[in-house]
């Protein structure tokens, strides 16, 4: 990013006498040098504009601001600066005319998507991504103001709690093309039922440009029934016939996937590097905007060879004759049975599943655990380890259901010391919950006591 102070200032609607070039926006007081205007976002548990004189002194080329500070380098005030940072993107971004922009969404497996999206669009197009799961209204804009002039294609991700909250982003980024992966029942606490969840996610079509691309889950009973003739809608699905683009002959085997993505009368074997049907789900959105934007069914392929697990999602790793699967980074009701599935297909020896609690479900909390703790004893898991107050009901359910080993923790130490003292060669071990949660505190002291 190269913009000056002035034309940064006209952006936000207002002025600034300033030729200084900046090359850098940071909302971190850490993260500061000449080159960079600081943003000072008022968080719900800290508010930036307490370390405004801090950053002025390290060196900061300029301030935004929405409350008088005394500082000694330029400011530009604001009426809010979150709004001020999603503005500015948006200016931003409005440069690159023939830039390629997939905006993506859903429930359940956005940064897998936007992962595997990515690998199918580098095939053909020099290719930005969100880093990590900076989806949000600070998280994206940062994205975006890091375009160039080198990039062709920019897969976003855009996440929500709230309606409205896509609705904003959308409208920044201004997506070329846009896919919907599932309608779940992550932040149901704040939207009220699954058609409110819907609804937020189809807030994208706001900011999407008409005859667009719009991907969507031709196997959600929500998505499979969106008909919208201002936009080229593009269903894909395992189970719904009638999808544009499908998978079938699926085959798990060991830590890999292939199946068949048939779209019209064209044909391509693909071998996804992970396992798990919702995998397979998530290369179909990638494949079916790839194809859009005229990636081939074979370059596609190609591309998904090269996806990696990001952060804590689904990441395996093998010590000694143990396999772990670090899958902590969040948790819904889908994503646990997706998590126990995938236990199930990686498994040669004992399965055993270390769950915790699902946040931000409401009163969908008992029903939503409980029904995962039946889905664990259906599925015959050997031993289930639950974490935290709402998992009790996971294991409440699982007991009823049958499964005989089931073991119920509050404190982490404790669990981590049950499983050290369990775990044998053979085993896969699981674990998976809400980020809320920290799951993955539980497996590094098993890591750290056992294996360091």
């Amino acid at each position: 990013m190269e913009l000056t102070l002035r034309e940064i200032a006209n952006a936000l609607g207002t002025d600034l006498q300033s030729d200084k070039l900046i090359t850098r926006i940071s909302t971190d007081s850490r993260d500061i040098d000449e080159n960079t205007l600081f943003f000072a976002i008022k968080g719900e548990r800290f508010d930036a504009h307490d370390f405004a004189r801090q950053v002025s002194n390290s060196g900061a080329a300029a301030l935004v601001c929405h409350r008088k500070v005394d500082v000694s380098c330029p400011v530009i005030y604001v009426d809010d600066t979150k709004k001020a940072l999603l503005k500015l993107a948006s200016y931003y971004r409005n440069k690159f005319k023939d830039l390629i922009l997939i905006g993506l969404t859903g429930s359940v497996g956005k940064t897998t998507t936007k992962e595997m999206t990515a690998c199918v669009m580098a095939q053909k197009y020099r290719t930005l991504k969100t880093e990590g799961n900076f989806n949000n209204e600070i998280g994206m804009p940062k994205t975006l103001l890091r375009l160039d002039e080198s990039c062709e294609c920019a897969v976003i991700e855009m996440g929500m709690s709230e309606f409205g909250e896509i609705s904003a982003l959308t409208n920044a980024a201004q997506p070329s093309g846009a896919i919907i992966s599932n309608i779940g029942v992550s932040h149901i606490e704040n939207l009220g039922s699954r058609d409110g969840i819907f609804k937020a996610k189809m807030e994208i079509l706001e900011g999407l440009k008409k005859g667009g691309p719009l991907v969507l889950n031709g196997d959600d009973d929500k998505l499979s029934t969106v008909e919208n003739p201002d936009f080229n809608v593009i269903f894909f699905g395992i189970k719904n016939k009638k999808c544009n683009v499908r998978a079938v002959n699926i085959n798990e085997n060991g830590l890999e996937t292939d199946f068949t993505v048939v779209c019209g009368n064209e044909k391509q074997n693909v071998t996804l590097p992970t396992v798990g049907i919702h995998n397979v789900y998530n290369a179909l959105a990638a494949i079916s905007i790839g194809i859009s934007f005229g990636v081939s069914l074979e370059k596609a392929a190609d591309g998904l060879k090269s996806y990696a697990p990001s952060g804590m999602r689904q990441r395996i790793k093998k010590i000694g004759n143990i396999t772990f699967i670090e899958d902590c980074y969040n948790a819904s009701p889908d994503s646990q049975r997706a998590a126990l599935n995938s236990l199930c297909t990686v498994a040669k020896g004992r399965k055993i599943a270390v769950l915790g609690d699902m946040l931000e479900l409401g009163s969908y909390t008992e029903s939503a655990h409980r029904a995962v703790g039946e889905y664990a004893a259906k599925k015959q898991i050997d031993m289930l380890y639950t974490f935290g107050e709402s998992s009790k009901y996971t294991a409440d359910s699982a007991k009823s259901a049958g499964l005989e080993n089931v073991f119920e923790f509050t404190e982490k130490e404790s669990l981590a010391n049950a499983l050290i003292a369990e775990l044998k060669d053979g085993d896969t071990v699981i674990f998976k919950a809400s980020r809320g949660m920290k799951l993955e505190e539980v497996f590094e002291i098993i890591y750290e006591k056992k294996y360091s």
